[in-house]
């Protein structure tokens, strides 16, 4: 059914600034996610049975997941699964409720089927989603597949209080979240990036994880980082415990476009793919199975899936591909996967 209705809808959701055309379809499912999420599960293909495993203390119904950033604030948590997904991650959230950067933040470059955001980690904060995850959890609305949390700093926290701020979502929120992600490589915070060298991330990662208790805690990584610094990073996670390394986040570079927004940003979709994919290569020879690995960065087709998946990746998230492919593509993903 998604299928044949996102080709009528996605000409007026594209006349739209990319900002404007976001925040109209997340106050729309925020509305409604249960009733939506119906809708949206007729003909869906659920993800293949076969290919259900365990990571990072969770079932994963699947190998194909919800990738942060889409749902900041957990609005439609109950929509996402009835997409295909085997896990979802909603945030990146922050110890206090912040703005993000001014709009326009996100700009599409469609000719790649790529997008370029700022966005900055726009979000109600932590007190507010931990509110809104009990609230699902009483109601008996939370979803059958893993719900992860991406957490990230505030912009008006210091570098040297990161530790703190990062602290303090997770002790909000532990006892709601399937898992916990710490992600130091968002471009659009600054000096966030810097919290991936080793000196700040021992710290970071070893206060994160004792605060989250027996609930996993990932690292996501940037494809930015020089193939030593982010074997480094693969490292400390190791030694840290940490329950695993998502790789890659955005990228600052512009190479692969076939044309330069002149717009700030991480670029994420199509073209993020080559270097995304050398990366994740580097974050697989670092973990050496030590611990497990999750590939992100210009996923839309199943060959990518796995392509991944056979060099050692335990699974995969997509974002961009939604929007230029449509919310049928998880589907599609799960009836080649089968």
């Amino acid at each position: 059914m998604l299928d044949l209705f996102y080709p009528l809808l996605r000409p007026l959701l594209f006349s739209m600034g990319a900002d404007k055309a976001h925040d109209a379809m997340m106050s729309v499912l925020g509305a409604a996610p249960g009733t939506l999420g119906w809708l949206a599960s007729i003909g869906t293909t659920p993800p293949p049975a076969s290919r259900a495993r365990e990571a990072f203390g969770v079932r994963l119904a699947g190998p194909i997941g919800l990738a942060a950033g889409l749902d900041k604030d957990g609005v439609a948590v109950p929509f996402w699964p009835k997409l295909g997904f085997g896990f979802i991650e909603i945030g990146t959230v922050t110890m206090h409720a912040q703005p993000g950067n001014p709009k326009p933040r996100m700009f599409r470059i469609v000719e790649d089927k790529a997008l370029v955001n700022r966005a900055g980690f726009n979000n109600a904060g932590s007190a507010a989603l931990a509110t809104r995850l009990e609230a699902l959890r009483s109601r008996g609305l939370w979803p059958e597949i893993p719900v992860g949390v991406n957490v990230g700093k505030s912009k008006i926290t210091p570098l040297e209080e990161a530790t703190a701020d990062y602290v303090t979502s997770i002790e909000r929120l532990v006892g709601l979240a399937d898992y916990f992600t710490v992600n130091v490589s968002s471009p659009n915070t600054p000096g966030l990036r810097d919290l991936q060298g080793s000196e700040f991330l021992e710290e970071l990662l070893g206060s994160s994880i004792e605060a989250a208790g027996d609930t996993a805690v990932l690292l996501k990584l940037a494809p930015d980082l020089s193939d030593e610094a982010l074997a480094e990073a693969v490292e400390v996670a190791v030694r840290a415990g940490a329950g695993g390394v998502i790789a890659t986040n955005t990228t600052i570079t512009r190479d692969a476009l076939s044309r330069d927004p002149n717009e700030t940003g991480g670029m994420s979709g199509r073209p993020l793919w080559s270097l995304a994919r050398q990366k994740i290569g580097v974050a697989l020879r670092a973990a050496d199975g030590r611990l497990p690995v999750v590939g992100v960065g210009g996923i839309h087709r199943v060959e990518q899936v796995e392509e991944l998946l056979e060099a050692g990746c335990v699974a995969v998230q997509v974002y961009t591909a939604l929007i230029f492919e449509g919310p049928g593509l998880i589907s599609r993903l799960n009836r080649g996967l089968g």
